[in-house]
């Protein structure tokens, strides 16, 4: 009878620990049609394999659409996931539904672009590029290729982004401390996607067309201003420094149409998202921040090991 009360007693613990492990983690993008989030969501299902958790991936199509954005947490808050990890779309409108969900009991941690608040206290965590520090960089390379005078243009991103803020401010920071080059245009927006930021960057082309450089902030500006200077005869004939990086983005960089790109790590992103919430769910202690690091990319780095490890065969 002991022996049988033991096993009993054995199999119902085993059960109850398999059932603990039993976690969901929500990650949600920004969007689901750039490269960039595709190695998110790579990162993201390597961790949740390695912990044993399900991963459910989604997002909104576009990089635009909040509503679409607050109502995938808030469904998810409804259907009681474990945990979330939000790459916040707009860093003062997600703030009511990321309380809402650590209010339920559901810690979110917060990934590539920050959300109003304390990290560590507001939300778990914010495991991000330095992207005020990607800016600098981004700057720094292109006053180094201007010689420290000329005139440049930049194509933002969209307003309510924390991260291309931030990267706007960093470069914007950084060319202030060259007297002899003028920012010609700072205040015009790429928008969400491609074929967007080609229109805002054609509708600036006699801009561009006077200045000596251009910077972009994230991959759609990138990509999109690419395709205007391809379209206008003007690529390769103005110095480009550009953020993210793609296939097609570091082919035009071979090809000297592009000088520099600021290049993030998406996959660690995905990946310490899901591993940072999966501790905090197992009373684990976590760091409020956690950078994933940014490298330049220039056809003189191309080849150096923490250059490589970002780029993943690109």
């Amino acid at each position: 009878m002991i022996r049988t009360t033991s096993t009993l007693l054995f199999l119902a613990c085993a059960w109850v620990a398999q059932g603990a492990e039993a976690l969901e983690i929500a990650v949600i993008p920004k969007g689901t049609t750039h490269v960039f989030w595709k190695s998110v969501e790579a990162g993201a299902r390597k961790a949740g394999a390695e912990l044993g958790v399900t991963v459910s991936w989604k997002g909104p199509l576009k990089e635009d659409d909040r509503a679409q954005q607050i109502g995938l947490v808030q469904q998810f808050v409804s259907s009681k996931v474990s945990g979330i990890v939000l790459a916040p779309l707009d860093a003062s409108a997600l703030v009511g539904p990321v309380k809402s969900a650590q209010r339920a009991g559901i810690p979110v941690v917060v990934i590539d672009s920050a959300l109003k608040g304390e990290p560590g206290k507001d939300y778990v965590s914010l495991v991000a590029t330095d992207n005020r520090r990607g800016g600098e960089m981004g700057g720094e390379e292109l006053a180094r290729r201007l010689g420290g005078k000329g005139k440049v243009v930049l194509l933002r991103y969209a307003e309510g982004s924390a991260s291309t803020q931030e990267r706007e401010e960093g470069f914007l920071a950084a060319i202030g401390r060259f007297p002899q080059i003028v920012v010609t245009v700072s205040n015009r927006y790429g928008g969400a996607t491609v074929s967007l930021a080609q229109d805002a960057a054609m509708n600036l082309i006699d801009r561009i067309r006077e200045a000596d450089a251009v910077f972009c902030p994230n991959e759609s500006t990138t990509q999109g201003m690419l395709l205007a200077l391809r379209q206008t005869g003007l690529a390769g004939k103005k110095v480009f420094v550009g953020f993210d990086t793609s296939t097609s983005l570091i082919q035009a960089l071979r090809k000297g149409e592009i000088q520099g790109l600021v290049a993030q790590n998406p996959f660690q992103m995905g990946y310490w998202g899901v591993k940072t919430v999966v501790a905090k769910l197992r009373g684990e202690s976590v760091e409020p921040r956690r950078d994933t690091g940014c490298a330049l990319v220039t056809l003189e780095s191309i080849g150096r090991p923490e250059v490589e490890s970002m780029l993943g065969g690109k």
